[in-house]
């Protein structure tokens, strides 16, 4: 078997990531996915690695880790032509994925209701900024505003009150999301199982990001009191804190349960001392005077460098992880033993996994994304029209 989801039908009118990113979960698994975009340009997530402040690469790494595996169909959705290329290709397919707005939706004719009348057991599935009704409905939206900024997180974790807030990373939000469409998509397919119908199944950055943000948010829900957001030498609880080392990483500990590892941690950083010290002894002497423990901790943790901090922690069964950096992940050995990171088919390239794995359903070995308009002739003809009709798309302009 060639992936759980072999034979099925995807048809990728999306751009940028996060609905592009579900197709790609579903390739991961097997499907045929046809990634539909422009003529010419293509899907403009292409040029992402050139914008400024981008890093450079002979790679264009953004498009490798969205449009692996699927086949490019170049197609004009605005003249007619393309529209009918698209229903005949719509009337075979399992699942159509757009991240269109409403009205460009309803503009181009691919709307829920101009598509479901050709394929019953259609999965349609469409994403958005900020949901598909209400007066932002069509507005424009990306994961820094919609999902990072929008539901809270912007604010929430700066270092401190008094700092600016934090800045996102390209498509943090975007893949997280992408899992929640590949979900209402999974689920759909699931009930057109039971039910032998298709589905309309929907998610947006907005509802994604206050689903990320939700603990706070429920609280806030619920009316609690917040206190101000303390710098990290202010933190209210010094086993809960991030501390530097001697060669500049950092590393933080999450040592939840005080009571079994107070006296392993003061024993792992060479302070044994402090495990009867009547200023620390007790889980409330050690928060009330967390300042000051951390400055203690601050003192220690500088004399040694990440290595030798997580060898003596690990030995000591203290949870605690490492602020990783970018350099780390090319050789990160836990990541490559659990195929967090995997090669391109025919290559030592290393790419970032689908975060999903189904026991006795081996994923696909990722296959190079394809240029624009590379698998037109073979999705045309597979649909059904011949060397003639071909050539008089072409010569149209609707394909490419």
């Amino acid at each position: 078997m060639n992936g759980i989801f072999e034979g099925l039908k995807v048809l990728d009118c999306a751009s940028f990531i996060a609905a592009p990113a579900a197709a790609t979960v579903l390739s991961d698994f097997g499907a045929d996915v046809i990634k539909i975009e422009p003529p010419g340009a293509g899907d403009p997530y292409r040029n992402l690695p050139n914008l400024p402040g981008f890093p450079k690469s002979p790679h264009n790494y953004a498009w490798l880790m969205e449009s692996r595996n699927k086949k490019s169909l170049a197609l004009d959705l605005v003249k007619p032509e393309g529209k009918a290329v698209l229903r005949r290709l719509v009337a075979a397919a399992d699942v159509f994925i757009t991240n269109f707005p409403p009205l460009v939706r309803e503009r181009l004719g691919v709307s829920y209701a101009d598509l479901s009348p050709l394929n019953d057991r259609l999965i349609y599935a469409c994403f958005t900024g900020y949901g598909d009704r209400g007066e932002e409905a069509n507005k424009p939206g990306f994961d820094s505003n919609a999902w990072w900024a929008r539901s809270g997180m912007m604010d929430l974790v700066r270092a401190d009150g008094d700092t600016t807030p934090a800045r996102s990373i390209a498509g943090m939000g975007d893949h997280p999301c992408a899992m929640a469409l590949y979900g209402a998509i999974v689920t759909a397919l699931y009930r057109r199982e039971r039910t032998g119908r298709g589905a309309h199944v929907k998610s947006n950055l907005m509802a994604n990001g206050m689903w990320a943000s939700s603990v706070m948010a429920q609280a806030k829900l619920c009316g609690a009191t917040f206190e101000e957001r303390r710098p990290r030498e202010r933190a209210l609880n010094a086993l809960v804190n991030h501390y530097r080392c001697r060669d500049g990483r950092w590393i933080i500990l999450s040592v939840l349960n005080e009571g079994k590892q107070w006296p392993a941690l003061a024993k792992s950083l060479g302070r044994e001392d402090l495990i009867d010290d009547p200023r620390f002894s007790t889980r409330a002497e050690r928060h009330a005077r967390s300042v000051e423990l951390i400055a203690i901790f601050d003192a220690v943790f500088v004399t040694q460098d990440l290595a030798q901090w997580r060898s003596l922690l690990d030995g000591n069964g203290l949870v605690f992880g490492v602020v990783g950096i970018l350099d780390d992940i090319p050789t990160d050995r836990q990541m490559l033993d659990n195929d967090v990171l995997v090669p391109f088919e025919n290559d030592t390239l290393l790419t970032v996994n689908s975060p999903i794995w189904v026991e006795g359903s081996d994923k696909v070995r990722p296959r190079h994304p394809p240029t624009i308009g590379e698998h037109s002739d073979e999705i045309l003809r597979g649909a059904g029209f011949d060397d003639d009709a071909i050539a008089l798309l072409r010569a149209s302009g609707a394909v490419g």
